[in-house]
């Protein structure tokens, strides 16, 4: 019934373990799997211990570039900073971005390989499990722990024969197991215990304990629960994990959606596009109280922001059908400020051409006409890690993630000058369009744009620390250790 092992052509392949590894899997997503990692990234590394995190496959529209070149997911980038590292490639070999209903831009290694459909992805299984090995043995081979994080369900039985980052990728190098459930969702029960019905025995021995995330109130009272759920697995239980609203992390995905953010009681003056094709939306965690829109309203906004989007001329086009194109320029009209970030920077200009068709059709759209450039889609990919100054002179971080070339047909206001005396970008007639990620996440430019201070701390070290500080409260001594050291 099951194929028997998803993970047998990967034996021949498996090396002598230099580092212990520790996998964290879910029932299901978004139930706190990321979260759980990070917090075990930063416990290990506060206890001297070399950890480096590790995700075989990630499907995510939020990443981040390396400094040694290439880009991988915003979840490994935030557990690298737990674990006072830069982030590495090799953490994340194979990354997914969404491009469309049904295909990907395949990102392998930090780099693009190929965009695909989702039927094609699968016949190159094979090969891309080899290829996520291979840079677990390499990261592997500096550190004493990998702490390596599941996608999904571990249960998402129909795709065991093509899976490579959940059980398969963890029965390969042995790692100590621990399932993430979350009660809020209701059904913990039948997520935990059904989860693990559903796994053959090779997989199912794998896990050495259980944790119920996500409990709101007084913990004592599911005492009972625990021993139910330790009873019928045979695991111990790690730990009844409180709800934690006042923690942090970047975004991985469009399931831990904007819309979520807790906003504050002052009427919204800044509006965010929500593309169907978003990306890097990580940049907005500094505008908790923005209104995240999908179609026009009968508001007047003082900002408007275009964010990125991993598909512009196909993101352009839902604008104009939804309404919002003619909508964003009445607004300017009415004293509005546009802000264009990447490929919502490419939208306000004059043209966007794609003479290879990289962004779909091969041809050339109109833009919304609000800033004097013109966009061209070239095949090499840029991305880079930047240290930009405003014209006030803020100083701030940045990175460029994007395929394309925007040119000006006038001189006009960067939004920034780079390091290296580069203009980027431009700021004109109440319009500002910049490649250049992550400027946002920096409360002295937010300050600066949007003539307010951000109420979110922006301090992530600080939240990197509470979160280990509330695995550290809620685990039991014993199960974490004996999950940690074997």
């Amino acid at each position: 019934m099951f194929p028997r092992s998803a993970s047998t052509d990967w034996q021949s392949a498996k090396m002598e373990e230099v580092a212990r590894s520790i996998f964290i899997g879910g029932t299901g997503s978004n139930v706190g799997k990321s979260w759980m990692a990070t917090a075990l990234c930063r416990l290990l590394v506060r206890r001297g211990v070399r950890v480096a995190p590790f995700k075989a496959q990630n499907m995510s529209n939020n990443s981040h570039p390396c400094p040694e070149g290439g880009e991988i997911g915003r979840s490994q980038v935030a557990q690298a900073e737990a674990c006072g590292l830069a982030p590495m490639v090799k953490m994340n070999p194979v990354l997914l971005k969404p491009a469309g209903d049904s295909r990907s831009q395949v990102i392998l290694h930090g780099k693009v390989w190929q965009t695909i459909d989702a039927r094609e992805y699968y016949h190159h299984a094979p090969f891309l499990r080899q290829e996520a090995l291979k840079a677990y043995e390499a990261l592997a081979s500096s550190f004493d722990i990998i702490v390596i994080e599941g996608a999904g369900s571990v249960a998402e039985i129909n795709l065991w024969d093509r899976d490579f980052t959940n059980l398969s990728m963890a029965q390969a190098v042995g790692a100590r197991s621990l399932l993430v459930a979350d009660i809020e969702r209701g059904g913990v029960f039948a997520s935990i215990l059904g989860t693990l019905d559903l796994l053959p025995k090779e997989y199912r021995m794998l896990f050495r304990a259980f944790a119920v995330n996500r409990f709101r109130g007084d913990r004592s009272l599911f005492e009972t629960g625990v021993t139910i759920l330790e009873e019928k697995s045979g695991l111990s239980c790690l730990g009844v994990f409180p709800f934690a609203p006042d923690l942090h992390l970047d975004a991985e995905d469009s399931l831990a959606s904007p819309s979520n953010v807790q906003k504050t009681e002052q009427p919204a003056q800044i509006a965010v596009i929500r593309f169907p094709r978003i990306s890097n939306s990580t940049d907005f965690r500094l505008l908790p109280n923005a209104d995240w829109l999908d179609r026009p309203n009968g508001l007047h906004y003082r900002f408007i922001i275009l964010p990125g989007t991993k598909s512009t001329i196909a993101d352009l086009e839902w604008l104009r059908r939804a309404g919002l194109a003619h909508w964003i320029i009445e607004q300017h009209k009415s004293g509005a400020t546009i802000i264009g970030i990447c490929g919502g920077y490419q939208m306000l200009g004059e043209t966007i051409d794609d003479p290879h068709g990289l962004d779909g059709t091969p041809g050339s759209v109109a833009g919304l006409g609000l800033l004097p450039v013109h966009t061209r889609m070239e095949p090499e990919k840029t991305t880079a890690k930047r240290e930009a100054c405003t014209p006030a002179g803020v100083r701030f971080q940045a990175y460029e993630i994007h395929m394309g070339r925007t040119v000006s047909e006038l001189s006009a206001q960067p939004f920034a000058i780079l390091a290296d005396g580069a203009r980027e970008g431009i700021r004109r007639n109440r319009v500002i369009g910049t490649y250049l990620h992550g400027a946002l996440e920096s409360p002295d430019v937010v300050a600066e744009l949007f003539e307010c201070r951000p109420p979110v701390d922006p301090v992530k070290d600080r939240h990197y620390d509470a979160l280990a500080d509330w695995l550290e409260l809620s685990a039991s001594p014993g199960v974490l250790a004996e999950l940690i050291e074997g």
